[in-house]
């Protein structure tokens, strides 16, 4: 088995960059940049992704110690195979190619809404006592950054690039695969807050889909030839 870590670091990088460009947290970060400074939800964006990459490949890295490594291996070449087959099935739907950028933006305009329509009925005492807790958290964090970590760390939770992630650190060098998905993330997230909402809505969601899932399906049968790496 491969260990090396550009090795690591190129499938990381290309898996990262494919997995998401286009999903939910890269639009949910476009928006958020439409509305907020965008320096701000940049940084919490970030942050949580850095956070979320580095977890991941720390389970990932663990697997191998709690199961052995020949059995990690197998697990790890069926997900790249099962997420192959998911993202071409997804790239091959007829569903409107904005219906994940109206899905996040409908959810940000209910949640905006929500806590508008919360402040309104609330009365002076409860907003002493909440500009109180805000001023006593802003020194430690922006809403604004707390609001776009919280949003992207649990966006990503459970995703498929999350698991992808802790497959691929079971089964090539750990850090080459934080460094790629960190330098990926990055990628990705600038250009959502830079580009904004144009440019998330020029983006094919189909196309994306179906490159992720040749690449992922060649991921798979790399591993599958490469063996587990025991004897």
């Amino acid at each position: 088995m491969g260990l090396s870590l550009l090795e690591g670091f190129t499938k990381s990088l290309a898996m990262t960059v494919l997995s998401e460009i286009g999903d939910k947290t890269f639009f949910a970060a476009a928006i958020l940049a439409m509305r907020y400074p965008r320096r701000i939800v940049l940084a919490g964006c970030l942050a949580a992704l850095t956070v979320m990459t580095i977890l991941s490949a720390s389970l990932g890295w663990a697997a191998p110690n709690l199961i052995s490594r020949k059995w990690a291996h197998y697990v790890t070449t069926l997900l790249f195979f099962g997420f192959g087959i998911w993202s071409l099935w997804e790239g091959f739907k007829e569903d409107g190619e904005a219906e994940e950028l109206a899905e996040v933006e409908a959810k940000l305009d209910a949640d905006l809404k929500a806590n508008n329509g919360e402040a309104k009925s609330n009365s002076k005492t409860s907003d002493d006592l909440k500009k109180q807790k805000r001023a006593f958290m802003a020194q430690f964090f922006s809403p604004i950054f707390l609001k776009a970590f919280s949003l992207t760390f649990f966006g990503e939770w459970g995703d498929k690039s999350q698991i992808a992630t802790i497959g691929l650190a079971s089964d090539e060098n750990p850090f080459g695969v934080v460094l790629g998905g960190i330098i990926g993330q990055a990628f990705c997230t600038t250009a959502a807050v830079l580009g904004g909402k144009s440019l998330a809505s020029q983006i094919s969601e189909r196309m994306v889909a179906l490159s992720s899932g040749v690449l992922f399906l060649v991921f798979g049968f790399l591993s599958f030839l490469s063996g587990s790496g025991e004897s």
